[in-house]
């Protein structure tokens, strides 16, 4: 097998939220849930729901991309 046909499933963290079990149940469509970031943080890329890296979210037109800005040591 080759290491290019080894698939990695990326993630990326835009922030974090703790809410009471009680108000997810009553989210529906529209429900807008406040994260701990804000918009100018860097996000947390996770390859495998390992952190790999930091980065920048850029938006172009109706692309959403992350720019790496920061490789995490491995751990």
């Amino acid at each position: 097998m080759s290491l290019n046909s080894v698939k990695v499933e990326i993630s990326v963290v835009l922030g974090r939220s703790v809410i009471p079990m009680h108000q997810l149940l009553r989210c529906g469509r529209g429900a807008v849930i406040e994260l701990d970031s804000k918009q100018d943080d860097p996000v947390l890329v996770l390859a495998n729901n390992r952190p790999v890296a930091k980065g920048d979210i850029i938006l172009d037109g109706d692309k959403i991309s992350v720019s790496i800005t920061e490789l995490l040591p491995a751990s």
